[in-house]
């Protein structure tokens, strides 16, 4: 009798391994199942956009510092970008594929074999771009420079690290801003000049060289002529006898290394307060034109040297 009832115990033995085993296997299935997704919907200002998840092959002819901040991953960038000092290292080996006017090599591009394509909405081959990649498409100006900056984390599915940089950054330069205005009073004005190639430019508080910095997050003060002409434009473009009108009682001057100096030698130069007091903070022109982390960074360095100086 027991000898009959053995192979009846060992077929249920491995009938319930066998389901236990299926189980298993249907268990593992399922989890592999579960796996992340490769794309994601982007919400653009031209509408939705299926981008990668994890982008890999960026070509960036617009918006590329902030892409770099994120350290994204680019393989080709616009030929402003590539001459700028501060991305330098990070660019080495990317291939310029906008030339000075931004406008795409659109066959270099396809070369490159991008997974994702950051664009102006000024450029006038978008469709072609389109085709080559994924297109995001973002207007200059549209959003205000720390929104950008949280957008692109979105777009580079790494929000969350864009969203903790910009409330940091404001903290500090704030903080800064309250150290600065206790030590040269709070009715003290600082203009941002720049120079070009026969004439000079004053900027409002959103068109880079640290303006969003000086007059958004520090809340220092622009000089009267200045908020009349440069504040709702964003740039003003002036003559050298003017300058007097727009000077503050300090001025940061963005020099350009490129264009003739020899104004800064001249009488009507000379003769300005700021200037007679030293109380000019140069940065290089060069560097200073986006409004990404990196150059902020950079400049929010340069700003706390400069005035808080002992």
């Amino acid at each position: 009798m027991k000898k009959l009832l053995l192979p009846f115990f060992l077929i249920v033995i491995l009938f319930l391994s066998a389901c236990g085993s299926n189980e298993t296997t249907d268990e593992n299935s399922a989890a592999g199942a579960e796996t992340e997704p490769e794309t994601m919907t982007y919400e653009s200002e031209t509408g939705p956009v299926e981008v990668p998840v994890n982008p890999q092959r960026i070509i960036a002819l617009t918006n590329g510092p902030n892409v770099l901040a994120l350290d994204g991953n680019i393989v080709g960038i616009d030929e402003w970008t590539k001459a700028n000092p501060l991305f330098e290292e990070k660019l080495e080996g990317v291939e310029v594929v906008s030339d000075a006017s931004l406008n795409a090599n659109l066959e270099q591009i396809q070369e490159l074999n991008p997974d994702l394509i950051i664009a102006g909405s000024w450029q006038d081959n978008l469709e072609s771009l389109s085709k080559i990649a994924p297109t995001v498409v973002y207007t200059w100006g549209e959003l205000d420079y720390l929104t950008q900056q949280i957008e692109i984390g979105k777009l580079l599915n790494k929000e969350k690290e864009a969203e903790e940089w910009v409330s940091d950054f404001k903290e500090r330069a704030q903080a800064a801003g309250e150290a600065i205005r206790e030590k040269i009073g709070d009715d003290a004005t600082v203009s941002v000049i720049e120079n070009g190639v026969d004439e000079l430019y004053v900027f409002g508080d959103n068109y880079a060289r640290g303006t969003e910095i000086l007059y958004q997050e520090m809340e220092l003060n622009m000089p009267e002529k200045v908020e009349e002409m440069a504040l709702e434009s964003g740039v003003y473009t002036l003559s050298l006898e003017a300058v007097p009108e727009f000077a503050g009682d300090y001025i940061v001057l963005s020099k350009n290394p490129d264009v003739d100096n020899s104004f800064f030698e001249s009488n009507t130069w000379q003769s300005v307060p700021a200037v007679q007091n030293e109380r000019i903070i140069e940065i290089n022109s060069k560097a200073s034109t986006y409004s990404d982390p990196i150059t902020l960074e950079y400049l929010l360095e340069i700003f706390e040297d400069s005035f808080l100086k002992e």
